[in-house]
């Protein structure tokens, strides 16, 4: 099963491969023999995973997506300072092949036009050409992650008609930008031009850049991040030649286009972007590469200088209900079978602004449990904000997880302006809404209901209970004990909504057993509303701590089904054990034992949670 963003790719590379105006480059003659209708589209993450879909492993020439990658060599090996000399970093506003010399000094006006990336091979280390050459391919080679090689044909037309580039070395040379004869650097630059690249190859390449310099896929650091960010500056304002205003404007990312037809965009600290289309517009830039691009940035809200989104991880915690089951009172046989089922059901705790990059990964992450897990709840109580496109990618996983009996659910939704809206509009027909719940014992709850309803032991209860005796708080009681227990229990029937105990009374020193229905015990919060520490069903005991002597209440406890319990006054029970003290020693010992139960169990809960 495809992961939604490989989903929105096919539907992105569906929606525009009809869009064949264009042609392929011909002033180099070798180019004009490319098949013109290759498509392909890749995204590669800076954790390496990819994706591609079309013509993405079709071989073509990189041409002027190399300058960037040769500027980061020849920074590293120059220096910036000494860079800067010279070759500026100012737009030119003009085409790729344009003569745009600095007046005053004759210095490029940056390395992306062909003068700076001349400019730039020339100035790579090396003793001669040859060791300048290997340099060159070697840094190249690093990004892309494999050894890149040359098209030796490509090269030698781009050789053979380069008279514009040779005039322009030439200049450089005059100007004292580079030293010694020019041309066996320019050669130099004509066979990075001609080095054989993919899709796939551009947006690993994007990617090094988008990870600070380090290959996502090699693990091998290229570049350091000085020079890298010295390098995506040139390219978000250099990148696209005279399109450059217009793509910042529309698309916003760091950006460089080939006449081969490709085109690789930056998303720093996320994604590296690359489309290889060969039809170029009239500007020189291949035209579903432009569309693809823009519509991309738009689906998800890519442009730089957008709603900002923390980088931080956003899925900030991983566990299952072994770790923190319902806190529903149940059955012991109820209560042994989800503990079995338990793994199956999974908590994603997310956090900050879930963008394209955390719902891609937070997708991905449930497709590699999804083997084990059949329930997955996405905690947003630390969530700031969600982008639409993010909704959309984890609305589309939500669907194709429920056709494999795969169930996501959204806990902890809360007041969060546009978090619940961002889900509402993504869901998918319109109206089948993502089930929500006001918290994590609700969801995890509803999802151990769903497995007992699949092993056909909902409304199941091993026990039916009637009597004192079959409460494990008065477990080990002798039957003339358990007698003057009855003697004293009153039967209690609350009809739905009775609010047996409120936080803060004291003048009721009840113990309650439950034989049928259910209450819910939960704490008042500050902002008005109730947080559910408890849902108590047949064979739970709540009040407990009247036992304790501790009369005041300190939770609410609310009938949620009509309900018949067992009411015993701790009073009566003290009555009792002036006669028979052993009865209140078994009490009490089976409640100590029933709190360090609790007890630990609160604990693991608190290690999964702050592991």
């Amino acid at each position: 099963m495809n992961l939604p963003l490989q989903d929105y790719l096919v539907n992105l590379h569906q929606q525009f491969e009809s869009l064949r105006g264009g042609q392929v480059a011909t002033y180099i003659p070798e180019l004009a023999r490319v098949d013109p209708d290759q498509f392909g589209i890749c995204v590669v993450a800076t954790d390496g995973y990819t994706y591609a879909v079309g013509d993405s492993d079709a071989l073509f020439t990189i041409q002027s997506i190399s300058k960037p990658f040769v500027y980061a060599a020849a920074l590293a090996d120059q220096g910036r300072e000494f860079m800067l000399g010279k070759i500026g970093v100012e737009p030119s506003g003009d085409a790729f092949n344009s003569i745009s010399l600095h007046p005053q000094n004759g210095a490029p006006l940056n390395p992306m036009i062909n003068a700076g990336a001349i400019a730039a091979t020339a100035l790579v280390a090396g003793e001669d050409a040859s060791a300048q050459w290997q340099r060159v391919e070697s840094v190249l080679s690093g990004f892309a992650g494999r050894p890149l090689t040359v098209d030796e044909s490509v090269y030698a037309s781009e050789s053979e008609t380069g008279f514009r580039n040779r005039a322009i070395a030439w200049m450089l040379r005059n100007a004292g930008i580079t030293s010694g004869d020019p041309m066996p650097a320019l050669e130099n630059y004509f066979r990075q031009c001609a080095l054989q690249v993919s899709c796939r190859d551009l947006a690993t390449m994007a990617a090094t850049l988008a990870h600070g310099g380090i290959n996502p896929r090699t693990g091998e650091r290229v570049a350091t991040e000085e020079d890298v960010q010295a390098v995506l500056s040139v390219m978000t304002t250099c990148g696209m030649y005279d399109y450059a205003g217009n793509w910042l404007y529309t698309v916003g990312m760091p950006a460089k286009s080939g006449v081969g037809g490709g085109v690789i965009a930056v998303l720093p600290g996320r994604f590296g972007v690359a489309v290889f289309s060969p039809r170029l517009d009239a500007i020189g830039n291949s035209e579903r590469g432009i569309a693809v691009c823009r519509q991309f940035s738009h689906d998800f809200g890519l442009h730089v200088f957008g709603p900002h989104h923390t980088q931080g991880l956003v899925l900030n915690r991983v566990y299952t209900a072994a770790d923190a089951p319902s806190r529903r009172a149940r059955p012991a046989a109820l209560r042994k079978l989800l503990d079995q089922q338990a793994p199956r059901i999974c908590y994603l705790e997310l956090q900050g602004e879930v963008a394209l990059d955390g719902a891609e990964y937070v997708s991905r992450r449930i497709g590699e449990l999804a083997g084990s897990v059949s329930y997955f709840i996405l905690d947003l109580h630390r969530v700031s904000a969600v982008t639409p496109g993010s909704a959309r990618l984890l609305e589309q996983s939500r669907r194709q997880w429920a056709a494999q009996g795969v169930t996501l659910v959204l806990s902890r939704v809360g007041a969060k302006q546009g978090v619940a809206e961002a889900f509402r509009k993504a869901a998918q027909p319109a109206g089948q809404f993502w089930a929500q719940f006001a918290d994590n014992d609700l969801a995890v709850e509803w999802c151990e209901n769903d497995i007992l309803l699949a092993q056909k032991a909902v409304g199941e209860v091993a026990e039916c209970f009637h009597t004192p005796g079959q409460f494990a708080l008065f477990a080990g009681l002798q039957a003339d004990e358990l007698k003057q227990l009855d003697a004293i229990v009153q039967r209690v029937s609350l009809p739905r909504g009775t609010l047996m105990m409120k936080v803060g009374e004291n003048d009721n020193d009840c113990v309650y057993l439950v034989l049928q229905g259910e209450v819910s015990i939960s704490m008042p919060l500050p902002d008005g509303t109730q947080q559910r520490l408890a849902l108590l069903g047949p064979g739970a005991v709540f009040g407990e701590m009247a036992l304790l002597g501790r009369r005041r209440r300190t939770a609410n406890v609310q009938v949620e089904q009509d309900t018949v319990c067992l009411a015993l006054s701790a009073s009566e029970l003290d009555q009792i054990a002036r006669t028979a003290p052993q009865l209140k020693i078994v009490v009490l010992r089976n409640l100590a034992c029933e709190l360090a139960g609790k007890l630990t169990r609160a604990n693991h809960l608190i290690g999964a949670l702050a592991a």
